[in-house]
């Protein structure tokens, strides 16, 4: 601090009032190792959709209800909108878009199709996404099994009963 007051930056602001500034940030998504340089505060969802372009997770509510951005990390569902982009350095991100392999969709992909499990489709990459990681979680034996373990991704369109048909569908087949 100098004799006529603290240090001030671009902008005026003061060093403390601009925050610590940029990190790099190396994030494996997909299996892809992707280097980034962002903000501290920057959202896992928001590193995705504007820094990587995988927009497949939605932006619905920013607030962590309504399940739109679900992606894994190392295998788990998480909110996206939730999580710092930081915290997932050193972990697998694993988004929509890296569901299919080799070109081929994932088998509850299939099921959303086949049993018309969305209207609207804005939902679809967190349903699909919850839906895979419920069924890997054993948490899909019945009906009621299915609604609470998909309980936090919201369908504005109602497409509820496909989507637990989907989910049934692709259950039934292992």
């Amino acid at each position: 601090m100098s004799a006529r007051g603290p240090a001030l930056t671009e902008r005026g602001r003061t060093l403390e009032e601009r925050g610590p500034g940029p990190v790099r940030v190396t994030l494996s998504v997909n299996g892809v190792e992707h280097a980034l340089e962002i903000e501290p505060r920057v959202s896992l969802l928001d590193a995705l959709r504007e820094h990587l372009h995988l927009t497949g997770a939605k932006k619905g509510c920013d607030q962590g209800t309504c399940g739109a951005c679900t992606v894994w990390v190392d295998g788990a569902r998480v909110l996206a909108c939730l999580t710092l982009a930081m915290t997932c350095e050193g972990r697998e991100v694993t988004t929509i878009e890296g569901l299919a392999e080799g070109g081929e969709l994932h088998d509850m992909q299939r099921a959303f199709i086949a049993e018309d499990a969305f209207q609207c489709g804005y939902c679809t990459p967190g349903q699909i996404m919850s839906a895979v990681a419920l069924l890997k979680e054993g948490h899909a034996a019945d009906d009621d099994g299915i609604k609470e373990g998909m309980s936090g991704n919201i369908c504005r369109c109602a497409a509820y009963p496909h989507i637990r048909a989907a989910i049934r569908a692709v259950r039934d087949q292992a």
